[in-house]
This record gives C-alpha cells, sequence and structure tokens, in this order.
C-alpha cells in the first residue's frame, strides 16, 4: 500500500509541475472547465465534456513529460528531437480540434435553443 500511494504522491507531482510551468495546460482546464460549466448550465450530458477534455489534458501531459526527455537526451538542436517535440505539440492539437468539435456538436445546438437563436 505504501507503494500505491508514493505513486500517487509522484504523479500529483508531476501535475503540479506541469500546472505551474506549462501555460497550455492552465488554458487546456480553463476551457474545459468553462464547457463543463456550460454543459451543466444546459443541462446535457457533461460525459462527451469530460472525455474529451481528459484526453486534450492527458495528451498535454504527455507532451511535456516528452519535451523533457528529448531536452534530456539531445541537449543542443537536433532533427530528430525537433521532430519527436513537434510531433508530440500535434497530438494535443488535434485532441483540441477534436474536442471543438465534440463541444460544438453536443453544447451548441441547446445554447442556441437556450438563447433564442434557433
Amino acid at each position: 500500500m505504501k507503494g500505491v500511494l508514493a505513486s500517487f504522491g509522484f504523479a500529483l507531482e508531476g501535475l503540479r509541475y506541469a500546472w505551474r510551468e506549462q501555460r497550455n495546460l492552465r488554458v487546456q482546464g480553463l476551457f474545459a472547465l468553462l464547457a463543463l460549466g456550460l454543459a451543466f448550465w444546459l443541462r446535457v450530458d457533461p460525459v462527451p465534456i469530460l472525455l474529451a477534455s481528459g484526453l486534450v489534458l492527458s495528451l498535454e501531459l504527455v507532451n511535456t513529460a516528452l519535451e523533457a526527455l528529448t531536452d534530456l537526451a539531445a541537449p543542443t538542436y537536433h532533427p530528430l528531437a525537433k521532430r519527436a517535440k513537434d510531433t508530440a505539440a500535434a497530438s494535443v492539437l488535434l485532441a483540441s480540434l477534436f474536442a471543438l468539435l465534440v463541444g460544438l456538436f453536443h453544447l451548441l445546438p441547446p445554447l442556441l435553443g437556450r438563447l433564442g437563436l434557433s
């Protein structure tokens, strides 16, 4: 049990580090909270928003870890290091675009209805 608790501690330390140091994680977290708040206000199922947001935030954490490892392995510029970092960033971008689509498809119709614009 002690090892499990230590593992949670390490994970929380990683989350604290990323939250402090990664502006994009904070921005994505803010958008996730706004989308969730909108889902609750509109009384729609928040699960699609939670899943899409969780994927984006998780990929941002993986991207942060991959960037740190890449910087450790290649402290000076290397084209393969750039490729690794760019590809990891692209995964976050792609997930963010799909999360935006999920939000639009899921939240826009009830929002327009609530505003009397449908």
